[in-house]
């Protein structure tokens, strides 16, 4: 049985091939900010009670003023259709089902407009700002035309940081093939038969526009010479002239950019560090998150990502000033698991542990989390 995240972050593990695998689980450099975000969230208690009534409790909540299941949303995840076929496309639609937001990665394999026409309910979008701002227009164009419920502009990408573990299994975007990774991936015919079934196995969003790429080389290159330009907060003013519907910054890790954040009149901010992807040795999104919340949790709608595995570690979250949480890697395990039921075991997994925390804790709304349940920092 798969009853918790690292269950079916185990079951995955054995399903997919290693360079996948390790895409998935990795961090940059030595991985120290990818641990502390996992780590640190297990150091909050939470404060036990006893004698209370919680029979009458929920875990409904909202995000962005739209009602939610839980307080929970699934993050943009580059390449999750290799991590199983049309897995964009799946991992959508069991959010939807679950009542919960999902958000579309740029660079994912199923394009907004294939994700937009096998669900029911609006979806967000994620962007990165690239150095074709014809490129960046035409994305904001398509997630309108798809009625994309809210547009993620992530601010903390002006560089990629280097991921060891990419480097050495050739896991650029797009990945190489190399021998070692194509005779692990005949070892893992399930996963095989999956990619091979679903709607594409490129970057779907960039299909028909790179056109000078016909190889995995030069859409590489074309990919990196997106990225390492200059950046400044008129960007995210450009952005939003764009864009007609609710924005969020994602990406925020320090108390005077989320007071600046907060000014630009983007509907919510997300507290991250890019999953430790990007700075090594950035702190912790949790360690971050009891400031920023003090310092802008009364004008702009705060956001959480980066280490969420469980029900628990969303109740930390909450009680520290966060309206709701992004989790990435907790659903790509589902995914890798077992396809679309596997991401919806993932959610319905933090749901119930998400109840029994409040229900031992003494809480029966979510609007009612607050540092009162926590024991110690």
């Amino acid at each position: 049985m798969m009853t918790c995240i690292e269950d079916l972050r185990q079951a995955a593990g054995r399903k997919m091939p290693r360079a996948f695998s390790d895409f998935v689980e990795g961090g940059s450099y030595a991985e120290q900010t990818l641990a502390a975000n996992c780590a640190d969230l297990q150091r909050i208690k939470l404060r036990q009670r006893v004698l209370i009534d919680v029979s009458n409790r929920g875990t409904r909540s909202a995000i962005l003023g739209e009602p939610v299941s839980l307080p929970l949303g699934l993050a943009p995840i580059g390449l999750c259709g290799m991590v199983h076929g049309d897995g964009e496309i799946l991992a959508c639609r069991a959010a939807e089902q679950a009542g919960i937001p999902f958000c579309l990665s740029t660079m994912s394999v199923c394009s907004i407009e294939d994700v937009a026409a096998a669900v029911e309910r609006p979806f967000w979008f994620q962007m990165f700002f690239m150095k074709d701002r014809g490129f960046v227009r035409s994305l904001v164009e398509r997630a309108t035309a798809a009625k994309c419920s809210a547009l993620v502009a992530t601010l903390d990408l002006p560089v990629i940081g280097q991921r060891h573990r990419d480097l050495r299994n050739g896991m650029g975007v797009p990945p190489e093939l190399r021998i070692k990774n194509v005779i692990d991936m005949a070892t893992k015919p399930a996963w095989a038969l999956g990619i091979a079934r679903g709607k594409r196995r490129t970057l779907g969003n960039l299909a028909g526009h790179v056109g000078s790429a016909k190889s995995l080389d030069s859409l590489s290159q074309w990919i990196g010479s997106q990225f390492n330009v200059p950046l400044s907060w008129k960007d995210v003013e450009w952005l939003a002239g764009l864009w007609p519907g609710k924005l969020i910054l994602k990406g925020i890790l320090d108390v005077e950019d989320a007071r600046i954040a907060a000014k630009t009149g983007a509907a919510a901010l997300v507290v991250s560090n890019h999953g430790g992807r990007q700075l090594d040795g950035a702190p912790s999104s949790i360690s971050m998150l009891p400031a920023i919340a003090d310092a802008v949790g009364s004008t702009i709608e705060i956001l959480f990502d980066g280490g969420i595995r469980s029900g628990q570690d969303i109740m930390r979250a909450v009680a520290l000033g966060a309206r709701g949480c992004l989790s990435g890697r907790a659903y790509v395990y589902g995914l890798g698991a077992a396809g679309q039921a596997g991401v919806r075991r993932a959610i319905d997994n933090m749901r119930r542990e998400l109840d029994v925390g409040m229900a031992l804790t003494g809480v029966r709304r979510i609007d009612h989390i607050d540092r009162r349940v926590i024991a110690a920092l």
